[in-house]
């Protein structure tokens, strides 16, 4: 790899010098300032007032992203696998909406365009590639991720059972109508979100929808624990290697690592 790009991959890549420090933070304000414009531009009013300043500041933030992309893929030697990961993907669908825009532009495609270049309030999902701790979390998620199917499948069944049991009970007189109209209000009550549009008449029908309610708040409690029992599985002392190989795009090396654990490339140490 020449001495340019592996100083440009260092800087982009990496988070333990000053330049890669600045690289990231100047990214960061880069996207949270994208997202405010990106809400502002949401209220009308604002909209009215100021939608030459939007659009200006919107393709300024557009090209900027648009260079880290094309830098992100010029620092590598397999940019296949940056550009098909997570952040490959998210970074390319931070840039396109305005291109599209500005292409399939017209009158006919308004709305269309309009909801596309909302899509920009992804960018959002780019931030978690500068917190480290988000590591630590995505792990604890992963970990739980079976206990918590099985946990969402049993109250699965219970809004079954539950919703059958409040459509004979109630009936179509208190708006139980069918069986699904009934299991979805046994998930909203479940979920202690009650949107009211549905409630029970009968003394038994309140009593099954009291139980529902009491187990609501059991419920709650359950994938919290589950995430936080994993949370605190992991290593206390996370790694805070940052160095993503030059040659595979690989990370997560070791903090002492001095070579790709996936491809033996020589990492920036």
């Amino acid at each position: 790899m020449p001495h340019w790009r592996f100083k440009l991959h260092e800087i982009i890549y990496e988070a333990d010098t000053p330049a890669g420090k600045f690289f990231d933070i100047a990214i960061l304000v880069v996207i949270l300032i994208s997202v405010a414009l990106v809400m502002m531009e949401s209220v009308t009013t604002l909209l009215l007032k100021y939608s030459w300043e939007f659009y200006i500041a919107e393709w300024i933030i557009t090209g900027i992203f648009t260079i880290e992309y094309i830098l992100r893929i010029i620092a590598i030697n397999k940019p296949k696998r940056y550009i098909f990961s997570f952040y490959g993907m998210v970074d390319l669908l931070s840039t396109l909406p305005s291109y599209i825009g500005f292409i399939f532009g017209g009158a006919n495609l308004l709305f269309a365009i309009r909801a596309l270049r909302l899509l920009r309030i992804f960018r959002i999902l780019k931030v978690t590639r500068y917190i480290g701790e988000s590591r630590k979390l995505i792990s604890a998620l992963k970990n739980s991720k079976a206990k918590i199917l099985v946990f969402l499948f049993a109250v699965l069944i219970i809004c079954i059972i539950a919703g059958t049991l409040m459509h004979l009970v109630e009936g179509s007189g208190a708006g139980f109508d069918n069986i699904p109209l009934s299991i979805y209000w046994c998930i909203v009550t479940l979920t202690t979100v009650g949107f009211g549009d549905i409630a029970p008449v009968t003394p038994l029908g309140r009593l099954i929808a009291s139980l529902i309610m009491i187990t609501g708040y059991g419920i709650i409690a359950v994938p919290t624990g589950i995430v936080s029992a994993e949370f605190s599985k992991a290593t206390d002392k996370p790694i805070n290697n940052t160095q993503v190989c030059p040659n595979c795009n690989e990370g997560k090396h070791l903090d002492n690592a001095e070579f790709c654990h996936n491809c033996g490339y020589k990492l920036n140490v």
